[in-house]
């Protein structure tokens, strides 16, 4: 095919739709002023608690165009992943609260599965041109790029927002084609809202377009191995995987202002074998059901022990005395992250035992 940039672009974007993914741009690769400053503020600041591995490449995460040998453009995709009308919300009594992307099956194979039949078909067409695709790995800013492609503005939560609202993930394909960029999203959809900012219950949102790893749920229930700092354990709630309050506060979210074509129906549903796994079953997950119920999800991330310790700390955050006997069991594991934390959960049970006795004494 010999079409220029512009017809390039066109036909890729086409295929990236049929693809199955329900929006697509493209974002040139050279360089431009203010790429990476905010990430590289974020790594001067400390703001990545303790995710070293982000420190590392820095340079190939300012300067896209090395991931690729010849790169010239990025194909940058999203997949919407809020629940279908009808679906039920997670978290509630019966089943641990876990942010929504994570409910069904793991987005990484799902769309790099597509970005492999994407990336074949452009290779077949163009021959000679390069490709690599990412799905959240490797060293990319993957939300500037977005941005930069015109699938939206980073937000004050840091998140990226179109008017489609912020459920959406993202992966890309780097080529060495050129193509005729995507127009950035110029208007400014935050504008003076600060709804995301005073929602979050652990200040990890200090200021707009900043986010502290370090009192951020999604950190500490995801991407923290061992034991969590006492401050941290109140501070997650009764999340157990990930965290989607300043999502859900977004305006843009609640009220979304265009359709989305759901390319992901029947992908990020909550399938039979985790719908019945209450925090009680969590937290006494073996490590064969762990394996059979966990192979194909996200939350896979954060390890069998990470899991049951999220449980254990939701359970004493729920201060609910039903509880209790899971909890003792816990406390006799052969994992000493899964007792400290369920030992830890049985005082909170305890102390809020005592709370209730004392406030019915006062009343008579």
């Amino acid at each position: 095919m010999s079409e220029g940039p512009a017809s390039r672009a066109d036909l890729l974007l086409g295929w990236a739709l049929e693809a199955g993914f329900d929006r697509a741009g493209i974002a040139a690769l050279e360089p431009q002023a203010g790429t990476g400053s905010s990430f590289l503020r974020r790594l001067e600041r400390g703001l990545f608690a303790s995710m070293s591995w982000l420190g590392r490449r820095t340079g190939r995460r300012v300067v896209p165009a090395s991931l690729l040998d010849g790169a010239r453009s990025a194909l940058c995709v999203a997949l919407h992943y809020h629940p279908l009308e009808g679906e039920p919300e997670p978290g509630g009594d019966l089943w641990p609260r876990v942010a929504r992307y994570a409910r069904g099956d793991d987005y990484h194979d799902v769309m790099e599965r597509r970005l492999r039949r994407l990336s074949s078909r452009i290779r077949e067409a163009f021959p000679g041109a390069g490709a690599r695709l990412y799905v959240d790995t490797g060293p990319v800013l993957e939300r500037a790029l977005a941005a930069r492609a015109g699938l939206g503005a980073v937000a004050k939560n840091t998140q990226l927002l179109d008017r489609s609202g912020s459920w959406f993930l993202l992966g890309e394909l780097f080529l060495t084609l050129e193509l005729e960029p995507s127009e950035p999203l110029a208007e400014d959809l935050c504008g003076d809202c600060r709804r995301c900012l005073e929602a979050c219950p652990t200040g990890a949102l200090p200021e707009p377009y900043v986010l502290d790893a370090e009192r951020c749920i999604s950190y500490w229930t995801i991407e923290h191995r061992g034991e969590m700092p006492e401050e941290a354990r109140s501070m997650v709630g009764d999340w157990v995987f990930g965290c989607d309050i300043c999502q859900e506060v977004c305006p843009w979210n609640r009220h979304r202002a265009a359709p989305v074509e759901r390319q992901s129906a029947g992908v990020f549903g909550l399938p039979p074998s985790r719908a019945e796994l209450d925090l009680t079953a969590l937290l006494s997950l073996s490590e064969d059901g762990y394996r059979s119920r966990f192979r194909h999800s996200p939350m896979k991330r954060a390890g069998r022990s990470g899991l049951r310790r999220n449980a254990a700390v939701a359970m004493g955050n729920r201060a609910d005395q039903a509880y209790a006997v899971a909890l003792e069991r816990a406390r006799e594991s052969d994992d000493p992250v899964v007792r400290s934390h369920a030992g830890w959960s049985l005082e909170r049970l305890a102390e809020d035992r005592v709370g209730v006795r004392k406030s019915l004494e006062i009343r008579d």
